[in-house]
C-alpha cells in the first residue's frame, strides 16, 4: 500500500466508522483499494501517476465496468488523503450512509 492509502486504512479497518471494509480486495478481475460490500462501495485513492491520459483513460474503463456490477465507485487524490483526512473520512462516512438502504 502507498502511504495515502496505510493513512486511510488506519481510518477505516476494523468498524471505525461502523462498516466493514475490506482492503485491496479483489472483484471480479479488478483489485481495488478498499471495499465496503454492505454498502456495495469501492473507495480508489489516485496518486500522481493517475493524472496521465492512459491511466485515466484505463481507470475509466475500470470505473464502468465497476458500476455495471452495481458498484458505487468514489475517488480521492493521494493529497486530499494526506492533507484533509478528516474531510475525506467523513465524505466516505456520509456515502455508506446514503448507500445503506
Amino acid at each position: 500500500m502507498t502511504k495515502s492509502e496505510t493513512v486511510l486504512w488506519r481510518k477505516l479497518k476494523g468498524t471505525q466508522l461502523g462498516y466493514k471494509f475490506r482492503r485491496q480486495c479483489g472483484i471480479e478481475k479488478y483489485i481495488v483499494d478498499f471495499y465496503c460490500p454492505k454498502v456495495k462501495l469501492v473507495i480508489e485513492v489516485d496518486g500522481i501517476t493517475h493524472d496521465e491520459e492512459a491511466v485515466a483513460i484505463r481507470d475509466a474503463e475500470r470505473e464502468e465496468y465497476l458500476v455495471s456490477l452495481g458498484l458505487k465507485v468514489i475517488r480521492f487524490s493521494s493529497n486530499d488523503v494526506l492533507k484533509n483526512l478528516d474531510s475525506v473520512v467523513e465524505s466516505i462516512f456520509n456515502t455508506c450512509k446514503e448507500l445503506d438502504v
